[in-house]
């Protein structure tokens, strides 16, 4: 029960905080001000039911430090090796030279607000995004941990639409054609030869991740797979839909190649890891014709575990991707001669700048534009449905045979638009 007490002409009550102390007795917390015993007593009240609800915030719990909870609260996570080390580093690099010494009792609204503003100015959105994300999210656990270390999160939740609007910037996407995904992959051809040329088309015609593209195993491929899988159970589920009489080329999207950090040196670069696609997106992609015929003959000319192998013949997450393959396959470069000789290469004007990413993106347009239902195209990106829509869609084999025969059309229609060209 609270005791209460009169200090001059206040009131002083005192509860029990539900702690001890390092002698085993009871740690007691107080409040005063008060201009009556009954006031005071309902607020003593107040906060014992507080404390038996586990809702109480003591003075001990609210003083410890944003980084002292921070590493506490990485221990914690669940999550991807990868979303953690990066949230790390983003705690490491923001939020400990700012708030890592102090209190999370004493962090107020306005004093995130200025710091919210100081980091969109000086940082990209995406960084800055991140930024506030890891800090939100760090606030937002300390009041749901029980006992609650603050009792609300001064990250604010309710937009009251103060200050001025600031659009959210997006990625200016340009219309990709065809065609252009063809020449991405002409370039491809003489840069980086044969392979980078059926890399390309397969980038554009199943719209799978670059991660996803450099972790593409042989066994996971047509026409190895689903043959070749070495779980039982998928390969005869795979075996009864893709095979039979009437066979659908596909390929198994199973890993992706990354580099799996070391949490206590994160600047370290990392080892490569075969690790399960973004989201847990594993899934199974149908190939037309054209590309299932491009791909068994490519698996014919090598013997490397990655279906995709670099110019050195190792994996391409261990290559400066973007550099040596990317930019000049996307801008262009000039005639080289003597040993490493190649002829010109011409930019793909409408990838000028843009990140390889975005055939992921131009893929989806080019399955929309063929009236696929939303569930094909959404699956097929490595994307789950959400609500209803999600629990009751389903792929059907008839919806996979009419996109393997859409991609057909697209690659006959590009094929003798080129040959009419030439």
């Amino acid at each position: 029960m609270p005791y209460i007490e009169w200090r001059g002409n206040s009131c002083r009550v005192k509860w029990w905080n539900g702690e001890y102390t390092a002698s085993g007795k009871k740690r007691y917390e107080s409040a005063s001000g008060f201009v009556s015993e009954a006031e005071a007593y309902d607020y003593g009240l107040d906060r014992e039911s507080d404390v038996r609800n586990l809702r109480h915030v003591t003075r001990q719990s609210g003083r410890i430090a944003v980084k002292q909870w921070s590493l506490t609260w990485l221990a914690t996570l669940d999550l991807d090796p990868t979303s953690v080390n990066h949230y790390r580093k983003v705690l490491r690099a923001q939020v400990w030279p700012r708030w890592g010494a102090t209190p999370l009792v004493e962090i107020t609204t306005h004093q995130y607000k200025a710091w919210k503003n100081q980091i969109e100015a000086n940082y990209s959105a995406n960084y800055a995004r991140d930024i506030l994300k890891v800090f939100g999210m760090l606030m937002d656990d300390a009041v749901d941990h029980v006992p609650p270390l603050i009792s609300v999160s001064p990250v604010p939740k309710v937009n009251k639409r103060r200050g001025r609007y600031k659009p959210k910037p997006r990625e200016k996407k340009n219309v990709v054609l065809t065609a252009d995904i063809h020449r991405l992959a002409e370039n491809a051809r003489v840069v980086w030869g044969q392979t980078g040329y059926v890399f390309m088309l397969t980038a554009g015609y199943t719209g799978m991740r670059l991660g996803e593209l450099f972790g593409l195993r042989r066994e996971f491929c047509h026409p190895l797979w689903p043959a070749s899988d070495p779980d039982p159970e998928r390969r005869e589920e795979g075996l009864l839909r893709y095979g039979g009489d009437d066979p659908m080329p596909a390929i198994r999207v199973q890993w992706q190649h990354k580099y799996l950090k070391d949490p206590a040196n994160l600047d370290a670069q990392g080892v490569p890891h075969f690790a399960p696609p973004k989201y847990g997106s594993e899934r199974t992609l149908v190939i037309p014709p054209f590309l299932a015929e491009l791909l068994e003959q490519h698996l014919a000319s090598h013997d490397s575990e990655h279906v995709f192998p670099a110019l050195t013949g190792g994996p391409l997450l261990t290559t400066d991707f973007n550099t040596y393959y990317w930019k000049p396959i996307r801008d262009g470069a000039d005639a080289r001669v003597g040993r490493y000789s190649r002829e010109k290469v011409k930019p793909v004007e409408v990838f000028a700048g843009k990140r390889i990413h975005l055939i992921r993106h131009a893929h989806k347009a080019h399955m929309d534009e063929d009236g696929h239902p939303r569930v094909v195209v959404e699956e097929r990106q490595g994307h789950r449905l959400q609500g209803v829509e999600g629990v009751y869609s389903q792929v059907t084999p008839t919806m996979e045979r009419r996109v393997m025969q859409c991609l057909q059309a697209r690659w006959l229609t590009e094929e003798g638009t080129r040959e009419g060209r030439g």
